[in-house]
Parts: structure tokens; sequence; C-alpha cells
């Protein structure tokens, strides 16, 4: 086939369910595509399905791939993160031709992208990393997107993506260009660090009603579903809603039957390891991270639970005071996890020379993914208001949200310490706040400790920052420092 005859518009590579989705997606968008997967026989089948009809081809081998698309190709990829990216790209390079354009639409490490990127543009070509999310229905309706790599792809890839991706209630499209390099995976990345905390908060809201409150399954289903006409208006809140409500054939609760041990595919772990790179303190990923991880040991939590002894029961006198408590425990927490995700977008994006938009970004994430809530167009408010916000604590609405429900948050995890109920994010939350606040944290203690065991030194609070001290504290330590002071 000469490229004059090339019939489709774009290739994509990988059918699971993001890819198989995303190719009828693009076909309804009205781009013509051709598709390919390793198992050929799966690209055939997957068009004689559910693209029959439709202008979607299959191709038996990558050069066939390559050649059924119009130049400068647009090659979407969507296969497992890691080698076998790497591995997909060196069968491509000898294929493609200077301006063709490679996507990896995968949860790739920002940082492989970088390097991805700088290797693709070294032999001409155009690299983008662009995280999708949203899952199947994203897949299939409208995803949000978050494209970052080589700038000169994006006139390319603009069109397309902006026809296929969510929209936001106004009618805006979710997909902003994040910027060079690995931007768009980073972003992705610290969406889902947000997402793992979003869950974590909404299982801990779950669990003291279900074993403080003793409350039914409908019944939790009902406050959910009440919490999200309101200020909690978000996807994960709707889902929780109808999990709390499904019954299987039998009429049997399916929640109750589920086995209390998360996965997690890394992105968490990810996010977590770049804000210690940062710098940028993320208490409540961190914390929902390490909650899936005390979950998975179940074995180990079944052998402790035989020998030490659980918290006694607490008789809680007012149920429905402590549901408006969790709401706005829940509501504050959530406030704390995206001010620590924003954050760190702020801290990378001076490492690494990005510029990133918040208010794009909360924008990118206001429809299709999975974290989407009305709560993020406060959020881009806040970001519109103020390009160059230190933190989103520090907007005024806000500031004001996060005061009014102080108290109800605190009565919240008192209750569930009380009873005996771990809540590592909502309470991680609530100290991170107490934290940001705090004229006078106790680390001037381990600073001292530091500077009396390892000569490590330190500032004084009635001198200028940047002035440095040490003390000879056992009488026999000499003035000579580690000069390896740091904040």
């Amino acid at each position: 086939m000469t490229q004059a005859q090339a019939p489709c518009e774009l290739g994509l590579i990988g059918l699971a369910v993001m890819g198989e989705n995303l190719a009828l997606n693009i076909e309804r968008r009205g781009f013509p595509v051709c598709v390919y997967n390793r198992t050929a026989a799966r690209a055939q089948a997957f068009v004689d399905g559910r693209g029959a009809g439709s202008r979607i081809i299959a191709a038996n081998s990558l050069p066939q791939l390559v050649d059924a698309i119009a130049r400068p190709r647009r090659i979407l990829m969507l296969v497992k993160a890691g080698a076998p990216v790497d591995e997909l790209i060196a069968q491509l390079l000898p294929l493609l031709s200077p301006g063709d354009v490679l996507v990896d639409c995968g949860n790739s490490l920002y940082t492989d992208t970088i390097r991805r990127t700088r290797e693709a543009e070294a032999r001409g070509l155009l690299y983008v990393g662009c995280g999708v999310s949203g899952g199947e229905d994203g897949a299939l309706n409208g995803p949000s997107m978050m494209p970052g790599g080589s700038a000169g792809a994006w006139p390319a890839l603009r069109p397309l993506f902006e026809a296929i991706c969510a929209r936001t209630p106004a009618g805006e499209p979710c997909v902003q260009w994040m910027g060079a390099d690995g931007a768009g995976h980073f972003v992705k990345m610290v969406h889902n660090g947000i997402e793992y905390g979003d869950m974590q908060l909404i299982a801990e809201t779950y669990d003291v009603m279900r074993r403080a409150l003793r409350l039914s399954n409908d019944a939790m289903s009902k406050v959910f579903g009440d919490w999200n006409r309101g200020e909690l208006d978000s996807y994960l809140v709707e889902i929780t809603r109808d999990i709390l409500a499904f019954r299987d054939a039998n009429g049997q609760a399916v929640i109750d039957r589920i086995l209390d041990a998360a996965g997690q595919k890394g992105t968490g772990r990810w996010t977590v390891a770049a804000a210690l790179e940062e710098g940028v303190p993320l208490q409540l990923t961190t914390e929902a991270v390490f909650a899936r991880n005390l979950s998975a040991a179940r074995d180990e939590r079944l052998a402790a639970a035989a020998l030490l002894a659980p918290a006694p029961p607490v008789q809680i006198a007012d149920a429905h005071g402590l549901v408006a408590d969790l709401r706005e425990a829940l509501y504050a927490a959530k406030i704390v996890s995206y001010a620590q995700g924003f954050a760190l977008l702020k801290a990378a994006a001076a490492t690494h020379h990005w510029e990133l938009d918040p208010a794009g970004i909360a924008l990118t994430w206001r429809a299709g993914c999975i974290i989407r809530s009305a709560f993020l167009g406060e959020i881009r408010n806040a970001f519109t208001r103020d390009p160059q916000l230190q933190n989103l604590v520090l907007d005024d609405f806000f500031a004001q949200a996060l005061q009014r429900r102080e108290a109800g948050w605190r009565r919240a995890v008192t209750a569930a310490i009380a009873a005996g109920i771990p809540v590592p994010c909502l309470s991680a939350a609530l100290a991170w706040w107490d934290g940001y606040r705090c004229t006078g944290l106790p680390t001037n203690l381990i600073q001292a400790q530091r500077d009396y065991f390892g000569a490590h030194t330190y500032e004084r609070s009635d001198r200028q920052r940047g002035e440095v001290f040490h003390t000879d504290w056992t009488g026999h330590g000499g003035a000579t420092t580690s000069q390896s002071y740091s904040t």
C-alpha cells in the first residue's frame, strides 16, 4: 500500500480494555484508525466484532500498520509500562520517518518518558507521553488527557485529542498540553496519587460508619448518595453509593464478599517517591499507599488479630452527628490531598523547567477522569484568581472551607481513634493542616539533636536565615562541623 492510498489517519497499538475502547472512540469521532496487537488474531477479532461496520482496520504486522497511516504518522501505543514500551519503540523506529509522532498513552514512569523523548527527537521523530484517565468508560466516551513531550507534536495531535476527550459541563475539552518531555506523565502520576488518597478517605469514612455506627450497606449507600448531591459531588462518591447498594443474583451484597486486600500498579508509589525527591510533604498519598500495603499483608493481620485483642467496641451516642462530622472530615481532608498534590506539581515544574498551568490541570481533571468532581471547579477558580498561589489552602475559599469544618473533622478523627478504627489519611491530613499553620514546630529539638551527635549546625530564631551555628554540647567536641546543614 502506498502512502497516497493510506486509508487511516492514525495507528493504535495494544488492544486491551483501554486500547479497544479508545479505538472505538477515535473512529466514532471521524478518524479512521488502523489497529495492531501483538497477537494478530486479537486485532482481527476486534475489527470483526466490536469494530464491525466501522472505519477500523486491522494490521497483521507493524510494517503493515505503518504503511496504512497517512504521513506524518500518528501512532498511539497502549502497552504495559516499562520494558514493553522500549521494545515496541525499538521495533517501530526503523519503520518511521522524520516528523512522525509516537504517543505513549500508558502509565509510564515520567523519567522513562523524559529519556524516550530525548532519544526519539535525536532521530527526528516527535514523542509524547500522554496520561489518559477515565477507565473503560472514559476511553470509550471521553477521557481526561494529559499530553506532554515534543512541542511540535501538539498541533498534529490537538484536533484528535480535543475531539475524543471528555468535556466539562460548560463544554470545555478536558485536555491540555502539559509541557516538555515527561510533564504529561508526571501530571497523570500525581492524578493517580490523589486518586489513591480519595479512595482511601472514602474507605475510611465507610469503615467508621460500618464498624462504629453499624450502619447497613443500604443506609451507607443513602449517606453517600446524599453527599454526592452536594459539595462532595464526584465520581468516586457516586460509585461508592452504587457499590454499597449492589446485590448479586441471590440478593447478597457483593461488597461484603470482597476480600480486604487492595492491589496497586505502582503509580501511587511513584508519586510518593517523587515527593521525597522534591522534599514535598505528601502525607496523605503516602498513607494511602501504606494502607494498601498493610491490607495486602492479610495473613499477617489475621495472625496478629488472634494474638492481640482488638479495641473494645465504643458506643456512639450521636450517630447522626458523627455522620455529619464524617462528611466535614472527608471534604476537609480532600482539600488537603489536592493541596499536597498541587504543591508537588509546583515543585516538580521548577525542577524540570515545566510551565505547568495548575488551573488548566484542574480543568483537565474536571471531567472524564477517575477523580472528576465539582470540587475541581473551585480549584480551577483558585488558581485562576492567583496563578502563583503558593498553596491551595491559602486561597480564601479553601482556607474558610477548612476552618469551618475543622471542629467536625477533629470529632470524626477522635471518634475513630476511640473506636480503634484506623483512619490514616483522615488523621494525616489533619496533622498536616495543624503543622502547616504552626509557628513553632518541635523540629528545633531535632536540629539540636543533629548538631549534638553530628555537628550538623543549626540556624537561630533570633538571627537572619542562612547564618548557621554550632554548639559544643559535651565540652569536648571542638568547633569542627559537618557543614551539611540543609533545609
